[in-house]
């Protein structure tokens, strides 16, 4: 019996209750757990922009981009919170292809640093659809999964939901983009250890994969990614190349003691010794400048969104709202232990964002678009309690 397993009854629509009773569903602690980390993710957009030396509401400036791109995932959240979440379902396949079509896309005409291909640029636009692609492999898995709920202990329930998965993985990590390839694959345990999958089978992929990991070592990974966990393990060895990025991260948490410098003064970030401060190592500037208060709350916020998340899950009565809750979860769990261990040193350095708090659009967006499609899922069949 899986964590999360929906009830095998029938759920009221939305048509023929009346518009309080519908939102009497809607979880507002969800929302506002969710707006709270965004908030924090624009304090520490503001104190990137003010020791960059910008007019903090300047165009160019990371607070002005990250007040536009909350606007816009507040417009995603609302609009995926009004849609009705059955059309993803009857539009599964087409979904998963135009998924596809969007990473191959990316391969060929996408830009990024140092020889990859993650963004799509359009003008002034720049897409990220490997963002986009988590939310929508959640929701073609919780599909698959929903359709399946008696066969979950079969072997090739599993391998067909590994089929699924493996795809837009490969594509990912062809940009190359391990970090994010990473997060399917937490996708996949997560959804189906929750879902009640067969806990003999997952063990014995687990160990297939732990055996194949000499070969991922050897012809999989490339340089500068077995540099970055050469690093991690023996980070001294080369403390001003493939080191130095958490040499400095562990220098500005440590230095923010118990609360922190205050905003806008953490000298890792005034003297701009931490790359990639407002993407992969905002929290090594949010612990130096909040300090472990700021930390400790960062946390505690992190977990109440994704106690909701998983009361969406328990709440719902449709099984494919059960399932892509459990996948919204393990999106949450897996890039805040990743993101947040890396810049304390108990995980390798990967490129995977902090969830609402790393500065970047698509992230943020893609987020919000999974969010208001489980708040879809909630108002419109769930039990009132909780």
């Amino acid at each position: 019996m899986g964590v999360l397993r929906a009830e095998p009854a029938r759920f009221a629509d939305v048509a023929g209750r009346s518009v309080a009773a519908v939102w009497r569903s809607y979880d507002v602690q969800l929302t506002v757990y969710a707006v709270l980390l965004t908030a924090v993710g624009l304090i520490m957009a503001y104190t990137n922009s003010v020791e960059d030396g910008r007019l903090v509401l300047g165009p160019e400036s990371t607070f002005a981009r990250g007040l536009l791109w909350a606007a816009i995932a507040a417009v995603v959240y609302v609009v995926a919170t009004l849609f009705d979440y059955r059309w993803l379902k009857t539009l599964r396949w087409p979904v998963y292809l135009a998924n596809l079509g969007l990473l191959v896309l990316t391969l060929a005409v996408g830009t990024g640093v140092g020889g990859t291909s993650r963004w799509v640029v359009v003008g002034p636009l720049v897409f990220q659809f490997s963002e986009l692609a988590k939310v929508l492999v959640v929701g073609v898995l919780a599909a698959y999964l929903a359709g399946r709920q008696d066969r979950l202990g079969s072997l090739w329930t599993i391998l067909g939901a590994v089929v699924l998965v493996g795809p837009p993985l490969l594509l990912v990590m062809l940009q190359p983009d391990l970090g994010t390839s990473l997060v399917f694959g937490a996708i996949l345990a997560g959804m189906l250890f929750l879902g009640g999958a067969s806990l003999t089978w997952l063990g014995v992929l687990g160990g297939a994969f732990l055996a194949s990991l000499p070969i991922i070592w050897n012809h999989v990974l490339l340089d500068y990614q077995r540099e970055r966990i050469l690093s991690f393990l023996d980070p001294a060895s080369d403390p001003l190349g493939s080191g130095y990025q958490l040499y400095q991260a562990q220098i500005a948490v440590g230095s923010g003691g118990l609360l922190g410098k205050g905003l806008t003064n953490g000298t890792q970030n005034q003297l701009d010794f931490l790359p990639v401060q407002t993407t992969d190592f905002v929290f090594a500037i949010l612990a130096e400048e909040l300090g472990f208060v700021g930390g400790v709350v960062v946390l505690v916020l992190y977990a109440a969104l994704v106690w909701r998340v998983l009361v969406a899950g328990w709440r719902a009565r449709d099984p494919f709202g059960t399932a892509f809750a459990a996948g919204v979860a393990s999106i949450l769990l897996f890039q805040v232990l990743v993101n947040i261990g890396m810049v304390v040193g108990i995980m390798p350095v990967t490129g995977i964002p902090l969830p609402f708090i790393t500065h970047g659009g698509a992230s943020l967006t893609s987020l919000a678009l999974a969010l208001g499609i489980l708040q879809s899922v909630t108002i419109r069949q769930s039990r009132a309690d909780w």
